[in-house]
C-alpha cells in the first residue's frame, strides 16, 4: 500500500482537477448560447464541487490539509477558453471543444489515481467518481460534435443533451 502522504497527494491532485473543472464549466456555461448545453455545464460544475468536497473530507480524515482551489494550469486553460470564445464570437463549438479537451485531462487524472495502490474505501470513492467523469466526458464530446455539425444532440437521461452514439 502507498504511504499516507502519497494518498493525500493523489487526492489533492484530483481535488485541484475537480476545482479546475468546476470553474471551467461555470465559466463556459455563461458563454454558451444553447441553453440546454449551459444547463448541463452548470450541473457538471455542481457535480465537480460535490466530488471535490467528498475528496477533501478524505484528505482531512487522513490528517492532511485538503486543496481548496484549482491549479495554475487550470487557470491558464480557462483563460484560453475565454480567449478562444472571444475570438470566435462565443461560438458554442469552440467552447465545447475546449471543454472536451479539459475533460481529457480530468479522465487522465482519475486513471493515474486509480493506477495507484489506494485503500479500498478510498478506491471505491475514486472509481465511482471516475465513472461519472468519464460519462460526462462522453456527453461533452457529443455536444461538441453536434455543435460542429450544426445539430443539437438529443437529450438522453435527462441530465442534459447527449448523443445517441454511445
Amino acid at each position: 500500500m502507498i504511504d499516507t502522504d502519497e494518498i493525500r497527494s493523489t487526492l489533492n491532485h484530483l481535488i485541484e482537477t475537480l476545482k479546475d473543472g468546476e470553474q471551467g464549466f461555470r465559466d463556459s456555461a455563461d458563454k454558451l448560447k444553447y441553453s440546454d448545453y449551459a444547463a448541463t455545464f452548470r450541473a457538471i460544475a455542481s457535480e465537480r464541487a460535490s466530488f471535490a468536497s467528498e475528496l477533501q473530507a478524505e484528505v482531512a480524515r487522513l490528517g492532511g490539509k485538503p486543496e481548496t482551489s484549482g491549479s495554475t494550469a487550470g487557470a491558464v486553460h480557462r483563460g484560453w477558453i475565454g480567449l478562444k470564445a472571444a475570438l470566435s464570437g462565443n461560438d458554442d463549438h469552440a467552447i465545447l471543444a475546449e471543454a472536451e479537451r479539459g475533460e481529457d485531462g480530468a479522465v487522465k487524472a482519475y486513471r493515474d489515481a486509480l493506477s495507484k495502490d489506494l485503500p479500498t474505501d478510498i478506491r471505491k470513492v475514486v472509481e465511482r467518481q471516475y465513472q461519472t467523469v468519464e460519462q460526462r466526458h462522453v456527453e461533452v464530446r457529443a455536444m461538441r460534435d453536434a455543435a460542429k455539425t450544426g445539430r443539437v444532440a438529443s437529450s438522453g437521461s435527462g441530465a442534459g443533451p447527449v448523443s445517441n452514439a454511445y
